[in-house]
Protein backbone atom coordinates (compact mmCIF):
# COMPACT_ATOMS: atom_id res chain seq x y z
CA UNK A 1 0.00 0.00 0.00
CA UNK A 2 2.65 2.58 0.55
CA UNK A 3 4.66 1.86 -2.64
CA UNK A 4 1.00 2.56 -4.29
CA UNK A 5 0.95 5.54 -2.25
CA UNK A 6 4.40 6.97 -3.52
CA UNK A 7 3.64 5.94 -7.13
CA UNK A 8 -0.15 7.49 -6.71
CA UNK A 9 1.60 11.42 -5.47
CA UNK A 10 4.44 11.23 -7.89
CA UNK A 11 2.41 10.79 -10.45
CA UNK A 12 0.14 13.45 -9.45
CA UNK A 13 3.30 16.02 -9.03
CA UNK A 14 4.26 15.08 -12.48
CA UNK A 15 1.05 16.06 -13.96
CA UNK A 16 1.03 19.34 -12.49
CA UNK A 17 1.87 21.39 -15.76
CA UNK A 18 0.76 25.15 -15.04
CA UNK A 19 0.47 27.61 -13.05
CA UNK A 20 -1.74 30.40 -12.70
CA UNK A 21 -0.99 33.46 -10.23
CA UNK A 22 -0.46 37.21 -9.93
CA UNK A 23 2.05 39.65 -9.32
CA UNK A 24 2.72 42.93 -8.17
CA UNK A 25 6.23 45.36 -8.58
CA UNK A 26 7.11 48.72 -9.62
CA UNK A 27 8.52 49.87 -13.32
CA UNK A 28 11.38 51.70 -13.79
CA UNK A 29 11.61 53.75 -17.21
CA UNK A 30 14.51 54.81 -18.91
CA UNK A 31 13.71 58.48 -20.87
CA UNK A 32 13.75 59.16 -24.26
CA UNK A 33 14.55 63.02 -25.61
CA UNK A 34 13.08 65.15 -28.59
CA UNK A 35 15.23 67.19 -30.46
CA UNK A 36 13.61 70.66 -32.56
CA UNK A 37 14.19 73.74 -33.74
CA UNK A 38 12.71 74.99 -30.54
CA UNK A 39 15.17 73.28 -28.28
CA UNK A 40 15.53 70.03 -26.69
CA UNK A 41 13.16 67.99 -23.93
CA UNK A 42 13.55 64.92 -21.82
CA UNK A 43 10.35 62.52 -23.13
CA UNK A 44 9.43 59.24 -20.72
CA UNK A 45 6.85 57.38 -18.53
CA UNK A 46 6.82 58.39 -14.61
CA UNK A 47 7.84 55.24 -12.18
CA UNK A 48 4.96 54.04 -10.77
CA UNK A 49 3.36 50.35 -9.84
CA UNK A 50 2.85 47.51 -11.76
CA UNK A 51 0.60 45.06 -11.33
CA UNK A 52 -0.48 41.76 -13.17
CA UNK A 53 -1.07 37.82 -14.09
CA UNK A 54 0.46 35.01 -15.52
CA UNK A 55 -0.44 31.35 -16.92
CA UNK A 56 2.25 29.27 -17.23
CA UNK A 57 2.70 25.46 -19.07
CA UNK A 58 5.30 23.26 -17.73
CA UNK A 59 5.68 20.48 -20.85
CA UNK A 60 9.24 20.73 -20.82
CA UNK A 61 11.66 19.55 -17.99
CA UNK A 62 13.61 22.87 -18.62
CA UNK A 63 12.06 24.88 -20.84
CA UNK A 64 8.21 26.30 -20.09
CA UNK A 65 5.88 29.02 -21.91
CA UNK A 66 3.77 31.51 -20.32
CA UNK A 67 1.57 34.27 -20.75
CA UNK A 68 1.60 37.69 -19.15
CA UNK A 69 -0.40 40.69 -18.66
CA UNK A 70 1.01 43.57 -16.69
CA UNK A 71 -0.06 46.84 -15.86
CA UNK A 72 2.01 49.89 -15.11
CA UNK A 73 0.52 52.98 -13.37
CA UNK A 74 2.80 55.91 -15.37
CA UNK A 75 2.04 59.37 -16.75
CA UNK A 76 3.63 60.62 -19.87
CA UNK A 77 5.42 63.66 -19.12
CA UNK A 78 7.88 66.28 -21.20
CA UNK A 79 10.49 68.60 -19.04
CA UNK A 80 13.08 70.54 -19.98
CA UNK A 81 15.11 73.06 -17.17
CA UNK A 82 12.45 74.02 -14.74
CA UNK A 83 9.47 73.14 -16.69
CA UNK A 84 7.19 69.78 -16.60
CA UNK A 85 4.05 68.93 -18.07
CA UNK A 86 2.62 65.45 -17.73
CA UNK A 87 -0.94 63.70 -18.97
CA UNK A 88 -2.63 60.86 -17.31
CA UNK A 89 -1.69 57.44 -18.67
CA UNK A 90 -1.05 54.12 -18.12
CA UNK A 91 -0.05 51.09 -20.36
CA UNK A 92 -0.60 47.32 -21.04
CA UNK A 93 1.26 44.68 -21.60
CA UNK A 94 0.56 41.55 -23.67
CA UNK A 95 3.66 39.34 -23.96
CA UNK A 96 4.15 35.01 -24.55
CA UNK A 97 8.14 34.75 -23.02
CA UNK A 98 9.61 31.10 -22.87
CA UNK A 99 11.44 30.39 -19.59
CA UNK A 100 15.17 28.32 -19.61
CA UNK A 101 14.85 26.94 -16.38
CA UNK A 102 18.16 25.59 -14.33
CA UNK A 103 16.44 22.73 -12.78
CA UNK A 104 13.98 20.09 -13.59
CA UNK A 105 9.66 20.43 -12.58
CA UNK A 106 10.24 18.41 -9.51
CA UNK A 107 13.21 20.99 -7.91
CA UNK A 108 11.86 23.25 -4.97
CA UNK A 109 13.81 26.09 -6.73
CA UNK A 110 14.01 26.94 -10.34
CA UNK A 111 16.19 29.77 -11.34
CA UNK A 112 15.44 31.11 -15.19
CA UNK A 113 15.87 33.42 -17.89
CA UNK A 114 13.28 34.31 -20.30
CA UNK A 115 12.91 35.87 -23.69
CA UNK A 116 9.38 36.68 -25.30
CA UNK A 117 7.54 39.14 -27.74
CA UNK A 118 4.01 40.73 -27.74
CA UNK A 119 2.54 44.18 -27.32
CA UNK A 120 1.86 47.07 -25.44
CA UNK A 121 -0.72 49.56 -25.51
CA UNK A 122 0.04 53.12 -24.06
CA UNK A 123 -3.29 54.77 -23.20
CA UNK A 124 -4.01 58.01 -21.75
CA UNK A 125 -6.93 58.74 -19.49
CA UNK A 126 -6.78 62.99 -18.88
CA UNK A 127 -6.99 65.74 -21.29
CA UNK A 128 -4.08 67.18 -22.36
CA UNK A 129 -2.67 70.10 -20.88
CA UNK A 130 -3.82 73.45 -21.95
CA UNK A 131 -1.20 75.56 -21.88
CA UNK A 132 1.20 72.60 -23.64
CA UNK A 133 4.45 72.87 -21.30
CA UNK A 134 6.78 73.24 -24.15
CA UNK A 135 4.74 73.68 -28.14
CA UNK A 136 8.29 74.81 -29.55
CA UNK A 137 9.27 71.82 -28.73
CA UNK A 138 6.51 68.82 -28.07
CA UNK A 139 3.35 68.23 -27.24
CA UNK A 140 1.28 65.77 -24.86
CA UNK A 141 -1.66 63.88 -26.58
CA UNK A 142 -4.77 62.80 -25.34
CA UNK A 143 -4.78 59.51 -27.71
CA UNK A 144 -3.41 55.56 -27.23
CA UNK A 145 -0.84 53.76 -29.48
CA UNK A 146 -0.14 49.87 -29.65
CA UNK A 147 3.79 49.47 -29.77
CA UNK A 148 5.56 45.83 -30.03
CA UNK A 149 6.76 44.64 -27.52
CA UNK A 150 9.86 42.37 -26.69
CA UNK A 151 10.67 41.20 -23.32
CA UNK A 152 13.71 39.59 -21.29
CA UNK A 153 14.47 38.84 -17.88
CA UNK A 154 15.46 36.51 -15.23
CA UNK A 155 14.05 35.16 -12.11
CA UNK A 156 13.70 32.33 -9.51
CA UNK A 157 10.50 30.09 -8.58
CA UNK A 158 10.00 28.62 -4.65
CA UNK A 159 7.44 25.86 -4.67
CA UNK A 160 6.27 26.62 -1.02
CA UNK A 161 3.90 23.48 -0.94
CA UNK A 162 2.54 21.43 -3.75
CA UNK A 163 0.18 23.81 -5.09
CA UNK A 164 1.62 27.04 -4.13
CA UNK A 165 4.74 28.82 -5.73
CA UNK A 166 6.61 32.53 -5.02
CA UNK A 167 8.08 33.53 -7.70
CA UNK A 168 10.68 36.61 -7.69
CA UNK A 169 11.01 38.44 -11.45
CA UNK A 170 12.99 41.12 -13.16
CA UNK A 171 12.17 41.91 -16.22
CA UNK A 172 12.73 44.76 -19.19
CA UNK A 173 9.68 45.73 -21.17
CA UNK A 174 10.88 47.33 -24.51
CA UNK A 175 8.80 49.11 -26.89
CA UNK A 176 9.97 51.75 -29.48
CA UNK A 177 8.98 55.75 -28.58
CA UNK A 178 5.23 56.25 -28.53
CA UNK A 179 5.17 59.15 -30.99
CA UNK A 180 1.45 59.58 -31.10
CA UNK A 181 1.32 59.93 -27.48
CA UNK A 182 3.76 62.18 -27.06
CA UNK A 183 4.69 64.43 -30.41
CA UNK A 184 7.65 66.31 -31.96
CA UNK A 185 7.24 69.83 -32.90
CA UNK A 186 7.75 70.26 -36.58
CA UNK A 187 11.01 69.32 -37.90
CA UNK A 188 11.49 67.31 -34.79
CA UNK A 189 12.89 64.19 -34.28
CA UNK A 190 12.46 61.66 -31.16
CA UNK A 191 15.45 59.49 -29.87
CA UNK A 192 15.51 57.07 -27.50
CA UNK A 193 13.83 53.18 -27.00
CA UNK A 194 11.48 52.73 -24.10
CA UNK A 195 12.45 50.16 -21.18
CA UNK A 196 10.36 49.49 -18.23
CA UNK A 197 12.80 47.72 -15.68
CA UNK A 198 10.11 45.95 -14.01
CA UNK A 199 11.43 43.92 -10.20
CA UNK A 200 8.10 41.54 -9.74
CA UNK A 201 6.94 39.83 -6.64
CA UNK A 202 4.15 37.25 -7.57
CA UNK A 203 2.41 33.60 -5.98
CA UNK A 204 0.88 31.18 -8.33
CA UNK A 205 -1.29 27.87 -7.54
CA UNK A 206 -0.11 25.06 -9.08
CA UNK A 207 -1.97 22.18 -10.72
Amino acid sequence: MKVLAVLFCAGTCLAQQYELGGAFGYGVYTDGSVISPGGTATAGIRNRFATGVVFCENLFEHVSGEMRYLYHDGDPFLSTGTVRGTIQGQSHAFNYDVLFQARGRQSRLRPYVAVGVGAKYYVTTGPAPVPQPMPKIAGLVATNQWRVLVTGGAGVKYRLTDHILLRVDFRDYVTAFPTHVIVQAANGTDKGIFHQFTPLFGVSYVF
